[in-house]
């Protein structure tokens, strides 16, 4: 009876070992993940819509040394970029973000922009770090910035096509560096690991108003974007996030 018993108590304590790994492996079960912690703070405290990023396939899967997990052999954003569901899925239902990252815990989290939502302004990192420098210099507020080790993305104010046009007509010249995020655009969210790195917060978020992070204004810090983007080398039509 006791060699029952103590058998009885091994193969419970290997079902529990085996549980914890499979909770370990399985999103559904994984309720540690950071990528669903940060899904979860922008959809709920901040009410951001987000979706999940397409991730990266195994390295050198197609040829190079980061691929994609999306067909596309050319993907020039891998894993910076939704893919199933599409991006009009974006949403900010709580509901939904935990059952995505729940069965998918490692999948980048990708804002979109524009709408209710923050718009964006993306420029190389050399650019970002120089403009960010004038704006401390001169005593401009600057809000969220994302960053990867190729480019920075300043977060602002939902703005419209219109005001944008206006802003633009405004300037000499505008570099193709310097690039828009606004309604139909997205950008991946920090502790997203992407193609060009993991992305980080260059400059963590503010609290604002009802708890959601502070946004500027993109006027008040356009015309050193365009400057410092413009003195910056263009590495071509290329993206690189």
């Amino acid at each position: 009876m006791r060699e029952i018993l103590g058998r009885r108590r091994s193969l419970r304590a290997w079902a529990q070992l085996q549980g914890r790994r499979l909770r370990g492996r399985s999103g559904r079960y994984n309720r540690r993940s950071p990528m669903r912690s940060t899904a979860l703070t922008a959809a709920t405290e901040w009410q951001w819509p987000v979706v999940p990023g397409a991730a990266l396939a195994s390295p050198g899967t197609r040829g190079s040394s980061v691929a994609c997990a999306c067909p596309d052999p050319e993907c020039v954003v891998p894993g910076a970029h939704p893919f199933e569901p599409v991006l009009l899925a974006a949403t900010s239902d709580t509901t939904m973000v935990r059952w995505w990252w729940e069965n998918r815990p490692d999948a980048p989290v990708i804002l979109a922009t524009g709408g209710t939502a923050p718009c964006a302004l993306s420029l190389p990192a050399v650019a970002g770090a120089r403009a960010l420098a004038t704006f401390d210099r001169t005593g401009v507020r600057v809000g969220p910035v994302i960053a990867t080790p190729t480019r920075f993305s300043v977060l602002v104010e939902p703005y419209a096509l219109e005001e944008l046009g206006e802003l633009l007509y405004a300037q000499d010249r505008v570099p193709s560096s310097l690039r828009f995020h606004g309604d139909g655009g997205y950008v991946a969210l920090p502790g997203s690991l992407t193609g060009a790195g993991k992305v980080r917060w260059e400059r963590e978020p503010e609290r604002g108003d009802e708890g959601r992070p502070w946004l500027p204004r993109m006027e008040t810090l356009l015309d050193v974007l365009v400057a410092e983007s413009a003195a910056t080398p263009d590495t071509g039509s290329r993206l690189a996030y």
